[in-house]
């Protein structure tokens, strides 16, 4: 995901949301339907582990891509991983498989009488951001409900380590209105993660771009 706050953008002056995703949708069309992103920088000490800011989302009206989903359970909350459309299901084999190289997923799903056999993995999927977190919501007993968000493009976020926040919030297909929508509600989402911490403008700057597009300011 490139950085869009590190390019010089579109339009210097930040414009109000709706002006600046019409800003977006006129920029030349590609062959593919680019993914719109959104590029926060915040106002913390990212070296500072009470000022990370991390978290998911389940925009209104998802982000256009049906995400790839495994899960690591057993009995019944295997049978529910299932039942909600995971791409994979399993314990010993499946972090044998991960052990071993594979990462063709999106998201990794676990129980949390299983995070003993995934903790070991996570100088496999750390590195990808894959790593399941109950900060992230994704050790969790609820597996069926968290799967089914998920599948439906529920957005993980976490700020990099300059403090920029980056983001997919939709297609450069979607209607404006709900590219607005969705913008709306990740920028509400970050708003009420403030550290407490933090001192000062908390929310510095926001840009939104497409896949090929240069980046829009936003005003915050």
């Amino acid at each position: 995901m490139k950085t869009a706050l590190a390019a010089k953008p579109a339009d210097e002056a930040p414009l109000p949301l709706s002006e600046a995703v019409d800003t977006l949708k006129k920029f030349p069309p590609t062959k593919f339907d680019q993914t719109v992103e959104i590029h926060i920088r915040l106002g913390i000490d990212p070296k500072q582990a009470d000022q990370i800011v991390r978290g998911s989302i389940v925009l209104p009206h998802g982000i256009g891509k049906s995400k790839r989903v495994v899960v690591f359970a057993k009995g019944n909350l295997a049978d529910d991983a299932t039942a909600a459309g995971a791409e994979e299901v399993g314990g010993d084999d499946l972090a044998k498989k991960i052990k071993g190289g594979w990462t063709d997923f999106d998201v990794c799903i676990a129980a949390p009488d299983m995070m003993g056999l995934v903790g070991p993995l996570g100088k496999v999927l750390g590195p990808r951001g894959l790593m399941p977190s109950p900060r992230a919501g994704t050790v969790t007993a609820d597996i069926a409900k968290t799967v089914k968000e998920y599948k439906a493009g529920k957005v993980e976020f976490r700020n990099d380590p300059t403090g920029i926040i980056h983001a997919a919030v939709g297609k450069a297909s979607f209607e404006s209105d709900k590219l607005v929508d969705n913008i709306h509600a990740f920028l509400e989402q970050i708003r009420s993660m403030q550290p407490s911490a933090v001192r000062g403008q908390y929310i510095k700057t926001v840009a939104i771009s497409a896949t090929m597009s240069p980046g829009v300011m936003v005003a915050a």
